[in-house]
């Protein structure tokens, strides 16, 4: 419990605060890439913190978020058929698809979509329907990848023919490059999310921060965390040092999780895969291997010819890409609050726990 107290201590924030005003001089532009941390930053304000010419800017870290329309149309065609139980997260139950609604209106009129809190569970609905296929949506960034590898590894193990996944997994270094190969979107740092790095560790953004030329600070989700993160990162940024501190260490090691890149390494390779709205981005994300082809969903039911994958602009009215990218904030797009809510989204990033659209209203200030 001692963390909970420690790192949300008043007293604390309030000289993090002021250690960050004596030091930044420069204006910066500092993006955090987890959701997570973007709800942490509202509900807390800790943005009002900070002084006047540090921006912060809320990148694409929702995996809901940046989860292709058209993988929501292939899920729903799924779920529809007789034959299956597709599991998934609850965040994706409302995400709006392209053209077919969201799962949750395909299971009030009939699908059978079962929330669950562990892909391991779709283990125990194909062990207890043998007659059905066990669809799982595999989607997230380094953070899932284990357990949704776990999945496909101890199917195949158990002798379990009757489960497969539907996969769209991200990986976060090349949406960094892909963000400062733009000039109107680069920040000037990142904050990189802690529990991402809990997995693949510290060192790859040792050379990943001299690659992009820019500070990297890998950051936690309490209030003082957050604001340690800022700290350093404006420490580096001031001194024109581009390199990655590690402003979590109680959580993040150098190696990470070994045995758990070790259950990603033998189930995934690293393959292209689309962005909502941001189109294909190369080497960013991860596919099943050949030897797991037979638990691949998208094989064993492939996407009907109505639904395109590749697509730039998936969601005309909802402007997420820019969001996502930093570009606007969500207040200033015209539907915020109007005809785009949680309860009436025009798109992903009002729908989901972690979406910046969702963290904006539910944390709204006069």
């Amino acid at each position: 419990m001692r963390h909970l107290t420690e790192y949300s201590d008043p007293g604390g924030i309030r000289a993090l605060a002021a250690n960050i005003a004596r030091i930044s001089k420069r204006p910066a532009r500092i993006m955090e890439v987890c959701g997570g941390q973007t709800h942490a930053i509202l509900r807390h304000a800790l943005d009002t913190l900070l002084p006047p010419h540090v921006q912060l800017l809320h990148g694409p870290g929702c995996p809901v978020c940046v989860t292709p329309s058209a993988y929501l149309d292939h899920a729903i065609a799924v779920a529809r058929r007789p034959d299956v139980i597709l599991t998934t997260f609850g965040d994706l139950l409302r995400v709006p698809s392209e053209s077919s609604g969201d799962l949750y209106a395909a299971k009030a009129r009939g699908a059978d979509v079962r929330m669950v809190t562990s892909p391991l569970q779709a283990l125990d609905f194909a062990r207890a329907n043998p007659d059905k296929e066990v669809v799982h949506l595999a989607i997230g960034f380094e953070t899932t990848a284990p357990a949704n590898a776990l999945l496909a590894y101890l199917a195949k193990e158990r002798g379990l023919p009757n489960v497969s996944l539907l996969v769209s997994q991200f990986l976060v270094p090349p949406i960094l490059r892909a963000i400062c190969a733009d000039p109107e979107t680069a920040p000037d740092a990142f904050l990189a999310a802690g529990h991402v790095c809990a997995i693949m560790g510290s060192d790859p953004y040792v050379s990943l921060a001299r690659e992009l030329n820019r500070p990297i600070a890998i950051t936690g989700f309490e209030p003082a965390d957050i604001l340690l993160g800022i700290r350093d990162v404006l420490r580096l940024f001031e001194a024109g040092r581009a390199e990655m501190i590690n402003s979590y260490p109680r959580i993040v090691h150098p190696q990470g999780n070994p045995e758990a890149q070790r259950i990603m390494a033998a189930v995934f390779d690293v393959s292209n895969r689309e962005w909502r709205g941001l189109g294909v981005v190369p080497m960013s994300g991860l596919s099943l291997r050949p030897e797991y082809a037979a638990f691949d969903a998208a094989i064993r039911f492939p996407a009907p010819k109505t639904i395109v994958y590749k697509q730039l602009n998936d969601a005309p009215e909802c402007p997420a890409a820019a969001v996502l990218l930093g570009k606007l904030q969500p207040p200033d797009c015209p539907h915020f609050g109007g005809r785009c809510t949680p309860d009436h989204p025009l798109g992903a990033p009002m729908v989901s726990p972690e979406g910046p659209c969702a963290a904006f209203y539910l944390h709204r200030r006069a």
